[in-house]
């Protein structure tokens, strides 16, 4: 369990790095504290049971996600399926925010739910395609064996479509920064528009997680898992993560959000073609 303890811990670095680029380090403190400390609020026939399943079980989902990540040649949960379980914790996270804005009874909180349903189903199939072309590389669902496979040659050299569009998949698996529509300003915050206190501190360090293990998954995937000179496989991959988790939290700051419509057209006539192809050019190379 030490391997979800450390991604949580990433999970922190990464607002704390978020904060500082806003020239802020330590507001994700200050936010704590004040959400810890705040009264919860509830809107009229509010259904509470519904909001506060989808307000745990995010950071669950990211959680159990971290479970099959090695670090090394090591993972909490060793399986062969690490590629399935992961993605199947994606679809626990849709879930989680559709709960949370619809349980609120408000209309944008609602309204976010369904933004995220909506963005999921558009970077999901490029997402998918990104992540059986490494499987397929490899022949296995086992992230350890993926890893393994990319001795010499790291699959993001030869597979750098299916690499490109997973770093682009992340951000939009944990609705941040140019693909943060669901909880979009413009929606008063969206499916996070009537959480408040602790509820709000527990959906925010969701975010964080999610984007922390897809951080870390792009390390066994495309990045060699923890082979490199010198240093300890272990530290070989936390180190290539905190490298991509400070890209993806760089993000934020630096690329503007997208408009809901460009990004699911982006998506449908962009993505998904380019990583099929990729996804047909590793399959004629391995068979």
């Amino acid at each position: 369990m030490i391997e979800v303890a450390v991604l949580g811990v990433l999970a922190v670095a990464a607002a704390v790095l978020s904060g500082a680029l806003a020239g802020r380090p330590a507001a994700p403190f200050q936010e704590a504290v004040r959400l810890l400390t705040m009264q919860r609020r509830v809107t009229a026939r509010a259904d509470r049971l519904l909001t506060g399943i989808g307000v745990v079980s995010l950071p669950v989902a990211a959680a159990l996600a971290a479970l099959v990540v090695p670090f090394g040649e090591r993972a909490a949960v060793g399986t062969g399926v690490g590629v399935v379980w992961f993605n199947a914790m994606e679809v626990v996270a849709w879930g989680s925010v559709w709960l949370a804005g619809w349980g609120a009874n408000s209309a944008y909180a609602l309204a976010g739910g369904y933004r995220f349903v909506a963005q999921g189903l558009a970077y999901e199939l490029p997402h998918m395609f990104a992540l059986v072309t490494a499987a397929l590389g490899a022949h296995s669902l086992d992230l350890r064996v993926v890893a393994q496979a990319q001795d010499g040659l790291w699959f993001a050299v030869w597979m750098p479509v299916a690499f490109a569009v997973y770093l682009i998949s992340v951000p939009a698996m944990a609705f941040w920064g140019p693909l943060g529509h669901p909880v979009g300003a413009d929606l008063a915050g969206g499916a996070m528009a009537e959480l408040s206190g602790p509820d709000r501190l527990v959906f925010q360090a969701g975010r964080y997680g999610l984007l922390a293990v897809g951080a870390a998954v792009a390390v066994p995937l495309f990045l060699g898992g923890g082979a490199g000179p010198l240093l300890p496989g272990w530290l070989w991959s936390l180190v290539k993560t905190c490298a991509v988790l400070a890209l993806l939290v760089w993000t934020r700051r630096r690329v503007p959000v997208l408009r809901m419509d460009r990004a699911m057209t982006a998506a449908w006539t962009v993505l998904i073609p380019a990583a099929v192809l990729q996804m047909l050019v590793v399959g004629i190379v391995v068979v």
